[in-house]
């Protein structure tokens, strides 16, 4: 097992204090327990202590002189002060929040030193002239330590290890029924002994509780909230899908008012459904060219702040399954400003807060909740999820309530697991994973365009002519590649790719595949990628016409409440008559269905919304196309595709929403 490396920097602009502090440190890291590798140096200017946090993703924390001097020649020495304590530890918590920082205060200037940086991010304080190097060492170990941290993985460790005989549930009885069994014995090795020991339940009170935590489920969701900005953090282990209902309805009442980005993930929708909701449905940019689906124009956004400020709440996805990212801060600000909480689901930018490449996040720019899929882009378990909150009115008994309404009873312990893992992997090597994973996306993005064949589009090329001056921004990590000219349609490309290269992408539209770098990923993944691409590139394939999707119809009407309209029984009707054409009976009518294209995952029609000839054709055509496309929501009476829509007795009996 590889062993860490910690290094804490010091900073002093006198040389001879600096190389005697630093010595006396090291020499109490190694006649003392050190089980994190802890090791330290130092730089006289606040300039090196900056440009070191920059380049060394192995400091984990800082030692700052409260006020830093340089010496000028001018005839005489004079000292001239560079950069104070507080300036100084506000760039480092803007660059790397996650560090530890003391200060290193003389002490007749401590009330004042403490008093300057009452409310910025320090750990503590050291006296200068004290000298007692074992005893600064103890304290910066046991921050570090508590860092390192993992409350729930390390009591599930021990309670495993302890091997108690398991005489609850789960009925595989810590796999005692596979173990041996002619039958089914080679799933338990190949699943592996320590998944099946760790899968327990809620009749080991030593392990805690998901729905009422109080003790190292609580801690580990603590030292989660530190880490990633929150006031409060809540482990989900039925994906960021659950999490959106959860908070929908724990802020919306029935009838509530809800401004939504209509690209959000088809859970926001299922949870307008569920809470009752009055949604504003707002319509994404669109880049027609490669039909990728943007963020809101900021200008939509105002507007609809403006004209319902009766509003609850905006949700927004932030950054977007291609990677765009909103200029979040002056849509939150005047979200807020009208009393409307924001919502942002950061499903694809879980990892943001550990690198200044990707900030602010969603907290950061003020939102008032934020849902991340930690197994997307950390190393969490399928599902593991977070709910991060920031709001200054937060019920927490109401959001209990609707948590546990959707959690289950007998959650998944390794999951829980693996996001106090992922947490504290992201706290102490995030920015250096992520720093590697910039520089391979840098590669991979000129490895790519040199094939003369293949080429990444960015941020220009993505954005839709409507949000060009909305200050988006483009997440590095996600890599769309324009395939026109490799003569392949994208379903043989991918097809070419899987079986013959044994890679598989993210996704896809009809002329570009998706990409996604993760702190997982290696520069030998990056090298056969780059090989794969270069040897297709070179067959000089004749570049084939591809079919291009048609883009998905503006939102129409909605005519009723959609979780009214879902819970009618309704009626079924074709979309084609017997003539096999768009059957003109649907105009008028009103969906009881979420009827969602996958890709790209936006709903064409949501329930209690007026169906137009145009929504029809478009289905029609999403059926027929010759690029397979699921289409949710879809009822097929034998081979003939129907909309279960609203009969005209149910429609009596709901109450029309205000136009």
């Amino acid at each position: 097992m590889k062993k860490p490396i910690s290094r804490i920097l010091l900073i002093n602009d006198e040389k001879l204090i600096l190389k005697e502090f630093t010595k006396g440190l090291n020499a109490a890291a190694k006649s003392m327990e050190n089980p994190l590798g802890i090791v330290f140096s130092g730089v006289t200017t606040a300039q090196e202590a900056l440009q070191s946090i920059e380049q060394d993703g192995d400091i984990q924390g800082l030692v700052v002189d409260d006020r830093l001097y340089t010496l000028k020649h001018q005839g005489k020495h004079v000292r001239d002060l560079q950069m104070t304590a507080l300036e100084l530890v506000q760039k480092i918590t803007h660059f790397r929040p996650e560090l530890n920082i003391y200060i290193l205060v003389a002490q007749e200037q401590e009330d004042e030193v403490v008093d300057a940086l009452f409310s910025e991010t320090v750990d503590g304080y050291f006296y200068r002239e004290e000298r007692d190097y074992r005893g600064m060492y103890r304290i910066l170990n046991a921050q570090l330590q508590e860092k390192a941290r993992t409350p729930f993985y390390d009591q599930l460790k021990h309670y495993v290890l302890m091997a108690k005989d398991a005489w609850h549930t789960p009925g595989h009885s810590s796999g005692d029924s596979l173990r041996d069994s002619p039958w089914v014995s080679d799933f338990y090795e190949f699943i592996g002994e320590h998944i099946f020991r760790a899968d327990l339940s809620v009749s080991v009170p030593m392990l805690d509780s998901l729905m009422d935590p109080a003790g190292v489920i609580a801690e580990a969701q603590k030292i989660a909230a530190q880490a990633f900005g929150a006031r409060r953090t809540f482990f989900a282990t039925n994906g960021t899908s659950t999490a959106n209902k959860v908070i929908f309805q724990t802020l919306l009442a029935p009838g509530n008012k809800l401004l939504l980005d209509r690209n959000c993930h088809k859970s926001v929708h299922h949870g307008v459904v569920l809470s009752g909701a009055h949604p504003v449905y707002l319509d994404s940019s669109v880049n027609k060219k490669f039909n990728i689906y943007g963020p809101v124009p900021k200008q939509t956004l105002f507007k609809a702040i403006e004209e319902h400020s009766d509003a609850q709440a905006l949700i927004l996805t932030n950054c977007t399954y291609d990677g765009l990212r909103y200029d979040l801060p002056p849509i939150i600000a005047a979200a807020h400003a009208k009393g409307i909480k924001v919502i942002i689901d950061e499903a694809w930018y879980g990892f943001a807060r550990f690198h200044p490449a990707f900030r602010p996040t969603a907290l950061e720019a003020g939102a008032d909740y934020a849902t991340q899929s930690t197994h997307k882009v950390l190393s969490a378990f399928s599902q593991s999820s977070m709910i991060h909150v920031n709001d200054p009115d937060f019920n927490e008994h109401l959001f209990r309530e609707n948590f546990n309404m959707h959690t289950s009873t007998s959650p998944q312990y390794s999951m829980i697991a693996s996001l106090d893992v992922a947490r504290k992997q992201a706290m102490l090597e995030g920015y250096k994973l992520l720093s590697r994973t910039l520089e391979l996306a840098q590669e991979i993005r000129a490895q790519i365009n040199s094939t003369g064949v293949f080429q990444v589009l960015e941020l220009p090329d993505l954005l839709p002519d409507e949000i060009k001056h909305d200050g988006i921004q483009l997440d590095p990590t996600k890599v769309t590649v324009d395939i026109l000219r490799c003569g392949f349609t994208v379903e043989e490309l991918i097809r070419e790719l899987f079986e013959r290269f044994n890679i598989q992408v993210e996704k896809s539209t009809f002329n570009t595949i998706t990409l996604l770098l993760t702190i997982g990923t290696t520069r030998s993944k990056v090298s056969r990628l780059y090989d794969a691409l270069m040897r297709i590139s070179r067959e000089n394939r004749a570049p084939q016409r591809l079919y291009q999707t048609a883009e998905i119809p503006r939102f129409t009407e909605l005519k009723y409440l959609p979780r009214d309209a879902f819970y009618c029984g309704g009626e079924l009707m074709p979309l084609l008559d017997e003539q096999d054409k768009v059957n003109s009976s649907l105009n008028g009518r009103v969906c009881a269905d979420q009827i969602t294209p996958y890709p790209p995952g936006i709903p064409v029609l949501v329930p209690g919304q007026v169906i137009t000839q145009a929504i029809t054709q478009y289905l029609i055509s999403m059926l027929r196309s010759q690029k397979h496309i699921e289409v949710h929501g879809i009822v097929f009476d034998g081979y003939l595709p129907c909309l279960r829509l609203l009969t005209n007795s149910e429609e009596k009996t709901l109450k029309q929403l205000d136009k």
